[in-house]
């Protein structure tokens, strides 16, 4: 065989193999699930067309209920919600993300000082992993090294409180967020129907100290029980979802004075609604147009136009989650696809949206996967 033709085989074979990794390599991005039990479950979404398949269990982890991306890496954090009803302690592992297979290799393993971690927030500016404990009623913060490992617990914040509601009798912390200003770390407490607005420091990635009786933490109406929250990115204005009640709280942002004031609460339950009521998450369009609040009390998601001025709230429609008990929801970030983790019926669902009017509908794509309670769309 002369030369020439070994260099055009040998280019001829580089080129089929290219041709059939191109064709093998998986469409769609890399979505993490927890659940209520002890895997972490990975699948595959492409947004071009809403369909979402499932690859399999990839970690083991006690009760998976949230988890984060760490930006810029294959790296993703997910938290441990242990301890709610012990003396155990809650906590938070790292796992380096294989993206062509998504398997999941851990690389910390870190306990957040208290009982029931339920809630994760990345502060990209200083490297700090806030924690919320749902158990311990108690706000946790840890450096992240640029690699994704984690370090030991910084500062530990426990608070105090109750409500007037049989699951109010202590502080259960549920969400954590830093503010866009990024000098204070605010803390949705369901148990005692607070708030918390605490200074944070991004050079030490510590808050800073705690004072019940300040102020600034916004007081919520007794036995609603502050969920979870969701910034505007376009106003400073921050939505609250209430599990107690299904309402949804705008409450305008002083980010000079680090207060909330209450702009409007309004419920989620259709009218004439006679359950238990029960709301669990909130998201905002990427437009802020839009807010989306998930109501468990009958498993729908609820969807409201924001008025451009005061940031106010008219609903504009109600749909079922496509399944029961929805736990979580979250955007894509195209923008056209809502993903709705349905828990009681093991069903994670695919809503389409429409970006003009914000209005959803069913894309008729959906994914079995046990008792689902979030949906982490990783990017990678």
């Amino acid at each position: 065989m002369n030369f020439t033709r070994r260099v055009l085989l040998g280019a001829g074979l580089c080129l089929a193999l290219a041709s059939g990794a191109q064709a093998q390599k998986p469409n769609g991005q890399l979505v993490y699930i927890g659940m209520h039990g002890d895997k972490i479950t990975a699948a595959r979404f492409d947004s071009a067309k809403g369909t979402l398949e499932s690859i399999g269990p990839m970690a083991g982890n006690a009760r998976p209920t949230w988890g984060l991306r760490l930006p810029g890496r294959a790296v993703i954090f997910f938290n441990e919600e242990a301890g709610n009803g012990g003396d155990a302690q809650g906590g938070v592992q790292a796992y380096r993300v294989n993206t062509a297979t998504g398997a999941l290799d851990k690389i910390s393993d870190v306990r957040a000082g208290g009982g029931g971690t339920t809630h994760l927030w990345y502060d990209a500016p200083s490297r700090t992993l806030l924690m919320a404990n749902y158990g311990g009623g108690s706000l946790a913060t840890i450096p992240v090294a640029a690699d994704g490992t984690l370090g030991a617990v910084a500062s530990l914040t426990k608070f105090i409180g109750s409500g007037p509601h049989k699951r109010q009798g202590s502080p259960h912390a549920h969400g954590v967020s830093v503010d866009p200003s990024g000098k204070w770390a605010l803390v949705s407490d369901l148990g005692s129907d607070r708030v918390w607005v605490l200074p944070f420091d991004r050079k030490s990635g510590k808050v800073g100290a705690y004072d019940a009786t300040s102020p600034q933490h916004y007081v919520a109406p007794f036995g609603t029980g502050p969920r979870h929250m969701a910034w505007s990115p376009v106003r400073p204005v921050l939505y609250v979802a209430d599990e107690l009640t299904a309402d949804v709280d705008t409450l305008a942002w002083d980010a000079a004075k680090g207060r909330l004031t209450l702009v409007q609460s309004l419920s989620t339950n259709a009218d004439g609604f006679k359950g238990e009521a029960s709301a669990s998450e909130v998201a905002v369009s990427r437009d802020g147009r839009f807010v989306y609040v998930a109501n468990r009390g009958d498993s729908t998601i609820v969807v409201h136009k924001v008025d451009p001025k005061t940031g106010a709230l008219t609903r504009i429609q109600r749909l079922s989650s496509g399944g029961s008990m929805p736990w979580h929801f979250t955007l894509d970030g195209t923008g056209r696809w809502l993903l709705a983790a349905n828990r009681d019926s093991n069903r994670i669902n695919v809503l389409a949206i429409n970006p003009a009017t914000g209005m959803l509908s069913d894309s008729g794509h959906a994914m079995e996967t046990k008792q689902p309670v979030h949906v982490l769309m990783s990017g990678l």
